[in-house]
């Protein structure tokens, strides 16, 4: 398989465990062609500028950010900044745990590169699966 076929997901906690060896792995990783995403981005303790030590591809926003805000921000508005930011850095963004039409539609207003979640796919055997891209 072409190294560009995988994509390999790493926890944002695993990224802070050891950052000079972690960049240096990831970097190697890169330079062999293999996309990197951080999954469930936002829930740990890593800050902007530990994240911009990594040749990242790709960030998930967890689904937990697509919930109900605080008096503070509206979510789209805090969705739409993540969005924006990761492109700045040059990283697409995967919103993670869509369930309704209208989560996936202020998405699409964040300009959020990707989504996944139940109202799109539930999980499915391989078999399913097949069949699904066959009629595509």
């Amino acid at each position: 398989m072409p190294p560009g076929c995988l994509e390999l997901e790493l926890t944002e906690s695993a990224l802070i465990e050891d950052i000079e060896h972690t960049a240096s792995m990831l970097r190697e990783l890169k330079r062999l062609g293999v996309r990197l995403a951080v999954d469930d981005f936002g829930t740990g303790y890593s800050g902007l500028a530990c994240l911009r030590r990594f040749p990242i591809d790709v960030l998930k926003l967890d689904r937990s950010f697509l919930l109900p805000a605080d008096d503070n921000a509206t979510t789209v508005d805090f969705v739409k900044a993540f969005v924006d930011m990761a492109h700045a850095l040059g990283m697409a963004v995967v919103a993670e745990g869509v369930e309704t039409p209208e989560a996936l539609d202020f998405l699409r207003a964040a300009r959020c590169d990707q989504a996944q979640g139940y109202y799109l796919a539930r999980p499915m055997p391989l078999a399913a699966l097949r069949g699904v891209i066959m009629q595509a």
